[in-house]
């Protein structure tokens, strides 16, 4: 089901629109559902409600952890694949780094996107029916692996994709072990109660640099180290087959991996459809549907990926 872009709604989250960067709370809530509603106990909403994110262990069986490390690496030696324009390669050892819309390309991941297991969640967290804003695979091979500087994601959906409000949540499933030491997620807990106007503008086509390197949307080391005293920076670690899930707007980043141990993982975005993208709010024009998707068919429904 494609759905058409609406005029852009009021925009309470500014950013991109002035040279010094701006910080102020967040507006919206973050937590929309309820204990009762399932399948996340009250401790779990309220760890999300405060840190911005939760540890889910033992998310998939050794089974689907196997299918899924077969299915990574056969598309990752696919030549097909790494020249489609989904495909992100990193700068300098062309090695690929994210295949996106995976949800949609690939019938193993599909499969995995639209789990009730995880859909659950999301719409417990997001208080609604949820869709798929973006998905991808992520490779970060060992000694090659490139780091992700701080942001926050919201803010460049925001700013790109004309997501309203920060009412969406990522889940990165782990394909490895993630070690303190190559290249885990980094999250700085509370951070997202707080909203980073960036400096500065959007370049033309900013995605095809933002994919590979963090450019635009990146706060400046002034904020981050505030951020930083205030709120700390949380490591995630974790075994294969786990998973974190984490609000849209936190602030986070990852190393790069100089280890022989590569790192990779599942990335999918939910939003509610209750916060359904417009017009970007601070780009000339919206980046390709791979990128930030337009297609509102609620996660889990038979007609995803459909048209």
């Amino acid at each position: 089901m494609r759905m058409v872009s609406q005029p852009a709604t009021e925009d309470l989250y500014p950013t991109r629109s002035s040279e010094t960067t701006r910080v102020f709370d967040r507006s919206s809530p973050i937590v929309f559902g309820t204990a009762e509603q399932g399948p996340l106990d009250a401790p779990g909403l309220q760890h999300y409600d405060q840190t911005g994110y939760l540890a889910i262990n033992d998310l998939l069986t050794s089974e689907e952890l196997e299918t899924y490390r077969e299915e990574l690496a056969s598309l990752a030696r696919d030549p097909k694949v790494k020249t489609d324009e989904r495909t992100v390669v990193e700068a300098k050892s062309d090695e690929v780094r994210s295949i996106f819309d995976i949800h949609r390309s690939n019938e193993v991941f599909r499969s995995i996107a639209n789990d009730s297991r995880i859909v659950g969640r999301a719409e417990q967290l997001l208080g609604s029916a949820v869709y798929i804003h973006q998905s991808r695979i992520n490779y970060k091979p060992g000694f090659v692996g490139n780091e992700f500087s701080w942001h926050s994601d919201f803010e460049t959906w925001h700013a790109e994709d004309g997501m309203p409000e920060p009412r969406a949540v990522s889940i990165s499933i782990s394909l490895t072990d993630n070690y303190s030491f190559n290249g885990p997620l980094m999250i700085m807990p509370g951070s997202h109660t707080r909203y980073v106007s960036c400096a500065g503008g959007t370049p033309e086509d900013n995605y095809k640099k933002s994919l590979i390197m963090q450019g635009a949307g990146t706060p400046d080391p002034g904020t981050l180290t505030e951020f930083a005293d205030e709120y700390g920076i949380d490591v995630l670690e974790g075994p294969a087959g786990g998973a974190v899930m984490f609000d849209s707007n936190c602030m986070h980043a990852s190393n790069g991996n100089v280890t022989p141990y590569p790192r990779s993982n599942i990335f999918i975005v939910y939003n509610s459809v209750e916060n359904t993208c417009t017009e970007p709010f601070a780009a000339p024009r919206p980046r390709p549907e791979f990128v930030g998707s337009m297609d509102f068919t609620p996660a889990g429904s038979s007609l995803v990926g459909e048209g």
